[in-house]
């Protein structure tokens, strides 16, 4: 039988959170809305990011007086309870990117996290630069991959690493086979290919809303790669299950 995946299991760790605070029995309401993307992200110096091409935006939700972003690639608004937010099934990608920004804001409102916003404006920038300086004092000059692209981070990790020490890869068939930050962008589905040949791996948060986490942590398992997951998504989920999680430009709601 296949273990619960990340998902599945961080819906029992919340539901423990939850025990004892009534939030369940008073049926509570949660909302989730679209933003638009200038609310998302501002203006960034890049402007190749995915969610200013379209290709992906940004979903809000709303719990008390909380708020919690997601990233996804089939963005749909909800209304209702939080025990209907959890009683999702979590098979498709707008059911999960629902999820995902409830469990930030509830996460907020537990006080377990506090910043569940992405950043904006010069943020980003500032974010890619950290991250590779980040990666670097720990491994040195190692190989290092980045799951989903990311512009500002894919440069940094060439400024730092150089371009012959980066993998990227991606699902935007846009992407693939094409010269990012003076790297050839590979198809996500040789994530694992990339795995066996990378030191330390980053992980978008992304990957739990579009359901190719789990198979991302069974491969980083199987070659005993370290990882850091990075992006406002994963963050409550990343917080109850322990993951390693890097976000240092997030907002607090």
């Amino acid at each position: 039988m296949r273990p619960a995946g990340a998902l599945e299991r961080s819906k029992k760790e919340l539901m423990r959170l939850l025990a004892g605070t009534g939030l369940l029995a008073k049926d509570v309401s949660v909302s989730v809305g679209i933003l638009r993307p200038e609310q998302a992200i501002g203006r960034p110096e890049r402007r190749d990011f995915p969610i200013l091409e379209g290709r992906e935006r940004m979903v809000e939700a709303s719990f008390v007086s909380s708020k919690g972003h997601a990233f996804t690639d089939a963005p749909a608004p909800f209304a209702g309870t939080l025990r209907e937010v959890l009683e999702l099934p979590l098979t498709e990608n707008a059911q999960r990117a629902i999820y995902l920004a409830v469990v930030n804001a509830v996460c907020r409102h537990l006080g377990v996290v506090r910043a569940t916003l992405h950043c904006r404006d010069a943020d980003p920038e500032a974010c890619g630069r950290h991250i590779a300086d980040r990666l670097f004092y720990p491994w040195g000059l190692v190989r290092v991959g980045l799951v989903g692209f990311n512009p500002a981070i894919a440069a940094h990790l060439v400024r730092v690493f150089g371009k012959k020490f980066i993998i990227i890869t991606d699902r935007n068939p846009q992407n693939v086979g094409v010269e990012k930050a003076g790297v050839v962008v590979w198809d996500s589905r040789r994530n694992e290919e990339m795995i066996s040949r990378c030191r330390v791996v980053l992980v978008t948060g992304t990957t739990l809303a579009n359901g190719t986490f789990d198979d991302l942590m069974g491969a980083l398992r199987q070659y005993q790669r370290d990882y850091w997951i990075y992006g406002v998504t994963a963050t409550g989920v990343a917080h109850m299950l322990r993951l390693n999680y890097l976000c240092p430009f997030a907002r607090e709601a």
